[in-house]
């Protein structure tokens, strides 16, 4: 996993965060093998603004890989940063079983999407 935290530490730079100066990274692996980046991108109308992690799976998703098996989430930060809610419902759209790594300049944690979104929103609660 040494290598995806250190994609996602390539391309913190291009993240867009005027406003809050907090920026973050994202790498998805997909079982196709791939990897998808992304990074955040701030919005004078912060309601507009979009994470990371959703602009990886998107990219993803937008080639036709939906297959995630892995999503990194790097913050230049001293402690890891998960997933906001938004891209834990997300992810869980693709893999409710991701693995979820949360890495910073100092730490690496890692975990199940399962854990940090239990009892997840799926299609499968459209079908009950």
């Amino acid at each position: 996993m040494e290598e995806l935290i250190e994609k996602a530490k390539e391309v913190i730079g291009n993240a867009y965060a005027p406003y809050s100066k907090f920026r973050v990274a994202a790498v998805v692996k997909t079982r196709s093998g791939k990897i998808y980046t992304g990074v955040n991108i701030e919005n004078a109308s912060y309601g507009l603004t979009v994470c990371a992690e959703r602009v990886a799976v998107f990219k993803a998703v937008s080639e036709g890989d939906r297959d995630i098996e892995v999503v990194v989430v790097y913050t230049d930060t001293e402690e890891p940063t998960p997933p906001c809610g938004a891209c834990r419902q997300v992810i869980a759209e693709f893999n409710p079983n991701a693995l979820i790594i949360m890495a910073s300049k100092k730490k690496v944690v890692e975990s199940n999407l399962s854990q940090l979104l239990p009892n997840a929103f799926t299609g499968e609660k459209l079908r009950t």
